[in-house]
């Protein structure tokens, strides 16, 4: 189930990139115009929401928060369908890019409480495989579609069964016991506060080359 959440995740993130001919046409974009949706405000929204919401996974519900956040990330990339203007279309795609920053952090930690340590690198592969399974699907139909249908009848049908799949996520899969694997004391020095976070990530170079 989440290795699909994954494959919507990419499917999701790809796809504009799949429509911006059409896009741009339609609507009269420029090249810049066109970047900054599939680059700069998309990955600033995600970068910066990530550390919050692997925060909130770190103390919520974690299979609520996939659920909430694919059924976010899947509605904003339905409503790019409906979309008049640019600003309504980055707008949208600042959606898209809050929804998907919960997706992975969540995950992984379920995963984590899933499986035995000599079990997790199998099964984090397996989860891994979302992405390129989410970019094939996203290539091989996304054209199709807006080929046949147009651009906005492709974000509709991409974005759709992510909403409906949220709901199945939501009513089928439990919530695993956190650190059902970690002893107590593993447990204590692997949920640091925010603030702790915060200062080790500024500490990091690597951190601030990637920013």
């Amino acid at each position: 189930m989440l290795t699909m959440v994954y494959a919507f995740n990419f499917i999701d993130r790809q796809i504009l990139v799949i429509l911006q001919e059409p896009i741009k046409a339609d609507m009269g974009l420029s090249d810049t115009q066109l970047g900054l949706l599939s680059g700069f405000s998309f990955a600033l929204i995600y970068v910066t929401a990530g550390i919050p919401i692997a925060y909130w996974a770190d103390r919520g519900n974690r299979r609520n928060i996939v659920s909430l956040s694919l059924a976010v990330w899947s509605g904003m990339t339905a409503l790019s369908g409906f979309v008049q203007n640019y600003a309504q279309l980055l707008a949208a795609r600042i959606g898209v890019g809050l929804g998907e920053a919960g997706g992975s952090p969540p995950s992984h930690s379920m995963i984590s409480d899933y499986f035995p340590p000599e079990q997790r690198g199998r099964a984090l592969s397996f989860y891994s495989m979302g992405i390129y399974v989410g970019i094939l699907l996203g290539f091989m139909f996304g054209g199709m579609i807006a080929e046949a249908f147009g651009w906005r009848a492709a974000f509709l049908i991409v974005g759709i069964p992510g909403v409906l799949f949220a709901i199945v996520l939501r009513l089928t899969v439990q919530e695993p016991l956190r650190g059902r694997w970690e002893t107590a004391a593993d447990n204590a020095a692997a949920r640091p506060s925010l603030q702790d976070t915060l200062t080790l990530l500024r500490q990091l170079p690597s951190f601030w080359l990637i920013a």
